[in-house]
């Protein structure tokens, strides 16, 4: 809770800042400021949706940076931001908005869109819940790339518990809007296999995102399954296909070969 001296408000306070990122506001903007210029140029149409990975940026930011730094060239337009990620730490059945107002980053406030959170509350698989946004660092993560790469938005942070994917989809189908609201996924893929087993599992697992094989995706390919089967299935009823930006492993980025996680970029 924070005041400004004339209004009290609700704001989902930081809870990985000097963890997955850097705590420091200047630090934090140098470093994504520097993932991004290093990320290839925009190229194409602009995307709707992104998939994009969560975990420290030392692994997983400059994969996180590929689909981020798509979007510079409609920066200006994107007003609103619908963000979805799974439920790492509070057990959860559906899907959770946040009752507090913002959510706050070194970089600064973001508010929550209240007339998006309005629309998801008709569905009876949605609830108002801070207790699942307290801990969660999926959707956390992205927000720092967003603040770079957008001039001003609001924003809708769902996280993503024990649902369907097609409830997820019909809370995208009511989310869309156009070109002005951007869709987030926040996932990264296979967890904690042998590098070469993980190639081979990170493989399948994006050659079905491409196909539009959400049905196929099960917890062992993606922690954000979930949330990529429901864009996947509102995506291919607006004739959208997923584009591969980046595939690799935190073997590839800062970690043993040991024991990886990986990490994806798709832009929609």
């Amino acid at each position: 809770m924070r005041s400004n001296g004339r209004e009290t408000m609700e704001i989902r306070e930081p809870a990985v800042a000097g963890l997955f990122y850097p705590r420091g506001q200047a630090e934090l903007r140098a470093e994504v400021t520097k993932l991004l210029a290093d990320a290839p140029a925009p190229d194409g149409t602009p995307p709707k949706a992104l998939i994009a990975p969560h975990a420290g940026y030392i692994y997983s930011g400059a994969v996180a940076a590929i689909a981020f730094a798509t979007l510079q060239n409609r920066s200006e337009t994107i007003e609103r931001v619908v963000l979805l990620g799974p439920a790492h730490y509070v057990p959860l059945r559906g899907i959770a908005a946040p009752a507090s107002e913002a959510m706050a980053t070194p970089l600064g406030i973001v508010p929550v869109d209240r007339a998006l959170r309005a629309a998801a509350l008709d569905f009876p698989f949605v609830t108002s819940d801070d207790a699942p946004h307290v801990p969660e660092h999926s959707l956390e993560v992205e927000l720092p790339f967003l603040q770079l790469v957008a001039a001003s938005f609001s924003v809708l942070p769902l996280v993503i518990g024990e649902a369907r994917p097609h409830e997820v989809a019909q809370v995208l189908a009511r989310l869309w809007g156009g070109p002005e609201t951007l869709v987030v996924v926040s996932s990264d893929l296979s967890h904690f296999h042998e590098y070469a087993e993980a190639r081979r599992i990170d493989a399948a697992t994006a050659a079905a995102i491409e196909r539009g094989d959400w049905a196929s995706l099960r917890p062992r390919h993606a922690c954000g399954y979930l949330a990529i089967s429901g864009l996947l299935i509102e995506a291919g009823r607006r004739g959208l296909v997923a584009e591969r930006l980046s595939l690799c492993n935190s073997g590839d980025t800062a970690g043993s070969h040991e024991r990886v996680v990986g990490y994806g970029a798709w832009k929609l």
